[in-house]
C-alpha cells in the first residue's frame, strides 16, 4: 500500500512539474500597420485552446501559454488575422496587423513629409479616423466630412446644399482658417484659403486615414492652421496582390460602383494599384440637386533597394452637382423642407440654375531616401490642374413661378425669343445661364531631412515651395432659346459686341474646352502667387519627459493681371506685392507614470493675408489696398491630460486662440450732393478696418471604453467653447468716387459679439457591438447647442458704426443619431462585406446654419447599403 501511494505521489508530482515546465510567457505589442499606432483590445489566443488575452491601450500583452511551444493567433475587428510561433518564453516585439478593407503594406507612404502627430513625442490635441471606418460610414451619398464629425470641436454643416457642398468647422474656425493637407501637400485654395469638398469627393474611397490635429497641431508648415490641421493620407501602391469590387445604393436613386486592383510587389521591385468608380443620383436631398461623378486613382511604386523607394500617384474626382442655397423659413413652410429656389423645369425635365462642375487631377511623386541609419530624406513633387466653375443667372429676365416658388424656365425661353433681335439677347430683357470659370495650375515641392542624433535628440529641416496661377472669367453656358448675347457692359468693346459660343458645365470637357478672350464677358483676369518657405524642428525626449521647438519662415508674392483689351484700372499687370510670414511653436510633455501624462504647447503665427485681401476689388481692379494690409497675428495656447490603462482611454484638452490684426474692407452707399441716399447722385464709400480680433477659448474631451470580456465598445466626446469678437478696432471711411477720406481715425467696439456658424457646445456618444461572428452594429448620437447664426464681421462693424451693438441670433439646439450594420462572410476563399447605414435615424428636423440670405435646413433621414467582394 505504501509503495502504491509513493508511486501515485511521484506520478502526480511529475505531471505537475511537467505542466509547470510546459508553460511559457509570451509578450508583444500589436500595432496598426497603416498608422504605426497601438491597437488596444486586440485578441491573442493560443491556437487549439481557449487560452487567450487582449492587449491594453498601449497594444501590449502578456500571455501565459499552456504549452512550452506552439502558435498564437492575433486578431482585431476590421484587420486581417496573423499567426506567430513561440518556443519557450518569447518576446514577439511589434506585431503589425493590416486592415482587411483598406491599404495593406505600401511601397512608399512618404511619412517624412506627412505631418502625423505620431511623428513627435510631445502630444497635441488629435483624433485619427482610419480608412476602414471612412469607407464604411462616409462612402456614397454622405459627405466625406461626415467621417470627422464624431470628434471634439468638429462641426459639419450645409449637407443639404448639394453633393460636396458641406462645410467643416474646427474649434469655431471655418475651412479658410483650417489647414488641409493631402499626403503632406497643402490643398486649401492659395487665393482665399477655401475648401470645396466636391473637388475631393473621391477621398472616401482613397483615404487610408485622416488625422485631425486641433489647434497648434504637429504640422511644421506655415499654413492656414488657425483652427487646426487636417491630414488626409491617401492610398498608395500596395504590396499585396488582390482587389475588390463594391456596389452601393442609397436614397433618391443614388448608385455607385467601385473597382480596385493591386499587382502586388514583384521581385523586380515594381508594383501598381488602380481604383475607378462612378456615381450618380437624381438628387442629394433637396429638389434640384442632381449629381454625377467619377473617381480614379493610379499609383505605381518602385523599390530598387533598401535605401530608396519611389511612388507616383495620380488621382482625381471629376464631378458636377446642382446646388441649393439658403431660404427664408416662410418659404420652407409654404413649399416644403426640400424647397430649392434655384431649380425648375425646362421642356419637362428638371433644370437647375446653379451647377458646380470641376475636375482637379492631382499628381505627386514621392521619394524616400534612407541616407544612413538615423538619417532619412523624404521629398514630394506635386502638381494639380483645376478646371471648371459654377453656373448662375445672367440678365434681368428671370421668371419665378409663384405657385411652387421655382424658376419657370419654359417661360424664360419664350420671353427670350419674343424680345430678342435676330436671336440676340441683352442684359435688360433676357435671361441666360452663365459659368464663372476658375482654372488653375499649381506646382510644388516639399522636402524634409530627419536626423535621429541619439536616443534623446532628433531634428529635421525642410523646404516648402509652391507656384500658383489662377485664371478667372465668365462665359455663356446656355442661351435658353437665344443664339447670342450682346455684351454691352464692357466699356472697351463696341456697344453691339455679340457673344455666340457656349460651353458645357461638364468636368471632363472643362479640361480643354473653355472660352477664348473674345468669348469671355464681365471679368477676365489672372492671379499669380509664388511661395517659398523653410521649416525646422528639434526635439528632446527621455523615458518621462519630452520637449520640442519648431519654426517656419516663408515669403509670398502676389500679382494680378487684367486681360480685357483696352484701358482701365483693371488691365495689364499690377504691382507685385511680397509678404513675409513665420510661425513659432514649442511644447513640453511629462509622463507621470504608465497611465497618466500631461502636456502644454504654445505657438505664434504671423500669417500673410490672402491674395483677395491685397486688392481693393479683385474682380475688376489692379489697385492695391492702401495702407498696406499687414499680416494677421495668431496666438495659441493649449494643455492636455492623457489617461490610458486597461479598458479606458481618456483625453482632456483646454485651449485659447487669439486671432488678431485682421484686415477687413466693405462698401457703403454714401449720400451725394443732395444729402439723401437712394437718389441718382449717390456715391460709394469703403470702410477699412484693422486689428479685428476673435478669441476662441474652450475645453474638450473624448474617451473610449473597451471591456475586455465584452463584445461591446463605447466612445464619447464633448466640447464647450466661448468664441467671440473682442476689443476696439480702428477704421477709416473713404469716398472711393472722390478719393477723399471722410473718417481717418475712427474706432469701433466689437467686444462680446458671438461667433456664428458652429455650435459652441456639443456632445456625442457611440457604441459598437459584435452580435456574433461576422455581424456587428454601431450607433452614434450627437447633441449640438449654443449655435448662432453666421455672423459676418461686416454686419457687426456696420451696426457698431451706426452706434448700436450687434446681437447674434441663437438657433435652436438639435440632436442627431446615425446607425450602421456590418456583416462579413466568406464566399469560397474570398471575403464579402455587407454594410448598411441610416443617417438621422429618427428623422429629426433642424436648422444647421443661417447666413445673410436665409436658413439652411438639415438633412432628414437618409440611407445607403453596399456589398463588397474582396479577391
Amino acid at each position: 500500500m505504501k509503495n502504491t501511494i509513493k508511486v501515485m505521489f511521484f506520478a502526480v508530482a511529475f505531471m505537475c512539474t511537467a505542466f509547470t515546465m510546459a508553460q511559457s510567457t509570451v509578450t508583444g505589442t500589436v500595432m496598426d500597420a497603416e498608422l504605426n499606432s497601438a491597437l488596444p483590445s486586440a485578441t491573442i489566443v493560443e491556437k487549439g485552446t481557449t487560452n487567450g488575452t487582449t492587449t491594453d491601450f498601449d497594444g501590449t500583452f502578456s500571455l501565459t501559454t499552456q504549452s512550452s511551444s506552439g502558435v498564437l493567433e492575433i486578431s482585431y475587428v476590421g484587420f486581417g488575422k496573423i499567426t506567430k510561433s513561440f518556443n519557450g518564453d518569447t518576446d514577439l516585439g511589434n506585431l503589425s496587423l493590416f486592415s482587411d478593407n483598406s491599404l495593406d503594406e505600401v511601397v512608399i507612404v512618404g511619412t517624412g513629409v506627412i505631418d502625423l502627430a505620431a511623428g513627435r513625442q510631445t502630444p497635441v490635441a488629435v483624433s485619427t479616423i482610419r480608412g476602414k471606418d471612412i469607407q464604411l460610414k462616409a462612402a456614397g451619398n454622405v459627405e466625406f466630412g461626415e467621417s470627422l464629425k464624431n470628434t471634439p470641436s468638429v462641426y459639419v454643416s450645409n449637407q443639404a446644399g448639394g453633393f460636396g457642398d458641406s462645410q467643416i468647422f474646427l474649434r469655431g474656425f471655418d475651412q479658410v482658417n483650417t489647414g488641409y493637407l493631402l499626403n503632406g501637400q497643402p490643398i486649401n485654395g492659395m487665393e482665399d484659403g477655401r475648401m470645396y469638398w466636391s473637388n475631393w469627393s473621391g477621398m472616401s474611397d482613397v483615404a487610408n486615414a485622416v488625422q485631425i490635429q486641433r489647434g497648434l497641431g504637429a504640422s511644421k508648415l506655415a499654413i492656414s492652421s488657425v483652427g487646426g490641421t487636417v491630414n488626409i493620407v491617401s492610398k498608395t501602391t500596395e504590396n499585396k496582390e488582390g482587389g475588390f469590387i463594391r456596389f452601393l445604393g442609397g436614397n433618391d436613386s443614388y448608385a455607385k460602383a467601385t473597382a480596385s486592383y493591386s499587382s502586388g510587389l514583384k521581385e523586380s521591385g515594381w508594383a501598381y494599384t488602380i481604383l475607378v468608380d462612378h456615381w450618380q443620383a437624381h438628387r442629394k436631398y433637396s429638389a434640384g440637386t442632381a449629381g454625377q461623378g467619377q473617381n480614379y486613382l493610379f499609383s505605381v511604386g518602385y523599390k530598387p533597394n533598401d535605401e530608396h523607394t519611389f511612388n507616383f500617384l495620380l488621382t482625381g474626382a471629376p464631378q458636377w452637382h446642382d446646388q441649393n442655397f439658403s431660404s427664408d423659413l416662410e418659404e420652407y413652410e409654404e413649399f416644403g423642407e426640400k424647397y430649392n429656389p434655384n431649380t425648375g423645369f425646362l421642356e419637362g425635365s428638371r433644370y437647375t440654375e446653379r451647377r458646380n462642375y470641376y475636375h482637379k487631377p492631382v499628381a505627386n511623386l514621392n521619394w524616400d531616401y534612407e541616407i544612413k541609419e538615423g538619417m532619412e530624406l523624404s521629398s514630394v513633387l506635386y502638381a494639380s490642374w483645376g478646371r471648371g466653375g459654377g453656373t448662375g443667372g445672367l440678365g434681368r429676365g428671370r421668371v419665378r413661378n409663384d405657385l411652387n416658388g421655382e424658376i419657370d424656365f419654359d417661360q424664360i425661353v419664350e420671353n427670350n425669343v419674343d424680345t430678342a433681335t435676330d436671336g440676340v439677347g441683352n442684359f435688360g430683357d433676357s435671361y441666360l445661364r452663365r459659368s464663372s470659370v476658375n482654372n488653375h495650375n499649381w506646382y510644388g515641392l516639399l522636402s524634409n531631412l530627419n536626423v535621429e542624433m541619439n536616443d534623446n535628440w532628433s531634428f529635421n529641416i525642410g523646404v516648402d515651395g509652391r507656384t500658383y496661377k489662377g485664371e478667372h472669367f465668365r462665359q455663356i453656358n446656355d442661351y435658353l432659346g437665344l443664339t447670342g448675347y450682346n455684351d454691352n457692359f464692357r466699356t472697351d468693346r463696341p456697344g453691339d459686341y455679340v457673344i455666340t459660343e457656349s460651353f458645357e458645365a461638364n468636368p471632363w470637357s472643362a479640361l480643354f474646352d473653355y472660352a477664348d478672350d473674345d468669348q469671355r464677358y464681365d471679368r477676365n483676369y489672372s492671379e499669380t502667387i509664388n511661395y517659398l518657405g523653410g521649416f525646422g524642428q528639434v526635439e528632446y525626449k527621455n523615458d518621462s519627459f519630452s520637449a520640442f521647438f519648431q519654426g517656419a519662415l516663408s515669403t509670398q508674392s502676389y500679382q494680378r493681371e487684367g486681360k480685357f483689351v483696352g484701358t482701365g484700372d483693371g488691365l495689364g499687370k499690377s504691382e507685385k506685392i511680397t509678404k513675409t510670414g513665420y510661425n513659432l511653436k514649442g511644447g513640453l510633455a511629462y509622463k507621470i507614470n504608465e497611465e497618466h501624462s500631461i502636456f502644454g504647447n504654445a505657438g505664434y503665427f504671423s500669417r500673410q493675408p490672402f491674395l483677395d485681401n491685397i486688392f481693393t476689388n479683385i474682380l475688376y481692379s489692379n489697385e492695391i489696398v492702401s495702407p498696406d494690409v499687414e499680416n494677421e497675428e495668431i496666438t495659441g495656447l493649449e494643455a492636455g491630460y492623457r489617461f490610458k490603462a486597461g479598458e479606458w482611454r481618456i483625453n482632456v484638452d483646454v485651449y485659447s486662440s487669439n486671432w488678431g490684426n485682421r484686415f477687413l474692407t466693405f462698401g457703403e452707399e454714401l449720400p451725394g450732393a443732395d444729402g439723401l441716399l437712394d437718389t441718382a447722385d449717390d456715391e460709394f464709400g469703403s470702410y477699412r478696418l484693422t486689428d479685428v480680433t476673435q478669441v476662441h477659448n474652450g475645453v474638450e474631451f473624448d474617451f473610449e471604453y473597451r471591456p475586455t470580456a465584452s463584445s461591446l465598445s463605447f466612445r464619447g466626446y464633448g466640447s464647450v467653447g466661448n468664441w467671440k469678437y473682442d476689443g476696439e478696432t480702428p477704421y477709416t471711411l473713404q469716398n472711393t468716387d472722390t478719393g477723399d477720406f471722410i473718417i481717418t481715425d475712427g474706432v469701433v467696439d466689437l467686444t462680446d459679439v458671438k461667433i456664428g456658424n458652429a455650435p459652441q457646445t456639443s456632445f456625442g456618444v457611440g457604441f459598437r457591438a459584435n452580435l456574433f461572428e461576422g455581424l456587428s452594429v454601431d450607433m452614434d448620437y450627437n447633441i449640438y447647442t449654443d449655435l448662432y447664426e453666421f455672423v459676418d464681421v461686416e454686419d457687426v462693424a456696420a451696426t457698431a458704426l451706426a452706434g448700436g451693438k450687434y446681437e447674434s441670433i441663437r438657433l435652436p439646439a438639435y440632436t442627431l443619431a446615425d446607425a450602421g450594420l456590418t456583416y462579413k462572410f466568406d464566399l469560397g476563399s474570398n471575403k464579402m462585406t455587407f454594410r448598411a447605414n441610416v443617417y438621422n435615424l429618427f428623422n429629426d428636423a433642424y436648422i444647421n446654419q443661417r447666413d445673410a440670405f436665409g436658413y439652411f435646413l438639415g438633412v432628414g433621414r437618409t440611407y445607403n447599403a453596399s456589398l463588397r467582394y474582396n479577391f
